[in-house]
């Protein structure tokens, strides 16, 4: 399907630039796929010599029949599309469906989240839908973010703001707790280079063990219910108020997303 498509991406930034890239590796043809940025700053991406990049928004939307908007939040008021008959999708932090129609004036609207982990098509990118897409425009989008890693359609817009603190910031939270890891190795004494290598292989693994199989949860009651070194941690784990706090910092992030 994507090759019946020409889409074009509207911001190259991290996000946009990995979106691209993803999208490469996952069979859109270069000569189907645009980049605009304001800048005119070429991007260069791996298979990407047939893309055509471009400062001019209007040229962009009137080739591709799909336009994805990754453009930072504050950039949306200045932009001048007239966008009214195709579908537009957005991967912008905080830009709501009403706001996705109110800046392109298309109707056809899909609001989604993904991550820079598209470049590697390791994404999670959810996505919702307005009241005008069509069945063909549903199957685009999941052609489109599942060229990229894995994804859904969600029947809440406002969970989008809460795979944005949950799924969109990779590493994010996942690096926040290897790194307490690595200083807690360190404080014991372990030379920084090797537990950051050990920590690092550990989060390799683990990624793979936990994308298929079990579920998480499973795969900690089988660890406590082995009794061994692992479930005296994980026990004082869920005794403290370690779930508390991680649940605060991504109620936090967002909020941040709702308000941004």
């Amino acid at each position: 399907m994507l090759s019946e498509i020409t889409l074009g991406i509207i911001g190259t930034g991290q996000l946009g630039c990995a979106m691209a890239q993803g999208l490469l590796m996952g069979g859109l043809p270069g000569s189907n796929l645009w980049l605009a940025n304001r800048s005119g700053t070429t991007v260069t991406l791996e298979g990407g010599a047939a893309v055509t990049q471009t400062t001019d928004l209007a040229a962009l939307g009137a080739a591709c029949d799909v336009v994805l908007l990754a453009v930072p939040p504050a950039v949306v008021p200045a932009l001048s599309l007239d966008l009214s008959d195709r579908l537009v999708l957005s991967v912008v932090a905080g830009l709501t469906l009403d706001g996705m129609r109110h800046a392109t004036g298309a109707h056809r609207v899909i609001r989604a989240m993904s991550s820079p982990a598209a470049e590697r098509r390791l994404a999670y990118t959810p996505w919702v839908a307005g009241g005008a897409v069509t069945a063909r425009d549903r199957a685009l989008a999941t052609g489109i973010f599942g060229a990229i890693g894995a994804t859904d359609e969600i029947a809440e817009e406002a969970h989008i703001d809460d795979f944005t603190a949950l799924t969109g910031p990779v590493p994010g939270f996942v690096a926040y707790f290897a790194d307490s890891m690595i200083r807690h190795a360190t404080a014991q004494g372990i030379p920084e280079e090797i537990a950051t290598r050990a920590i690092r292989q550990l989060f390799l693994a683990s990624g793979e063990m936990l994308k298929e199989g079990p579920t998480p949860a499973r795969q900690v009651q089988e660890m406590v219910d082995y009794a061994g070194t692992t479930a005296a941690g994980l026990t004082h784990l869920r005794r403290g108020e370690f779930d508390a706090a991680l649940s605060e910092a991504l109620l936090a992030a967002t909020e941040k997303a709702r308000t941004i």
